[in-house]
């Protein structure tokens, strides 16, 4: 008999709000293979994401896609990322992508910006196997 191989969980996942709006978003732009997330460096507790519409996928991009939607990650940003659920919230004053993220120990009072700690290697390597 055959071994048979776990699924592989994915590095992030989306709600149905956050499927649904990067899905229609998708729609839209018909050269655009995804939504790439990534981190940089910035505003007052250190980190900001970064989303812009992607062409085509990185050769290290990690790859979520779910009901019809799909987002690269940025290799730079994986552990960073690992375990965070991505949500789309409308409220009276803005529409905004949030990130639930574990690995988030701040942010700033605006709420541009994080403070993120690396996931635990063992974590990633867990999720890669």
């Amino acid at each position: 008999m055959a071994n048979a191989t776990r699924p592989r969980p994915q590095i992030m996942t989306l709600t149905d709000a956050a499927a649904y709006r990067v899905r229609s978003i998708m729609a839209s732009k018909p050269d655009a293979v995804g939504l790439k997330i990534g981190l940089k460096k910035g505003g007052c507790a250190g980190m900001e994401y970064t989303l812009e519409w992607a062409e085509e996928a990185g050769k290290f991009d990690e790859i979520v896609e779910q009901d019809g939607a799909k987002v690269l990650i940025d290799p730079m940003a994986t552990l960073y990322i690992l375990g965070t659920e991505m949500d789309y919230q409308v409220d009276k004053l803005s529409a905004q992508f949030v990130f639930n993220n574990p690995n988030q120990t701040s942010a700033c009072g605006c709420g541009e910006s994080v403070e993120l700690k690396p996931a635990d290697q063992a974590r990633l390597e867990e999720i890669k196997a």
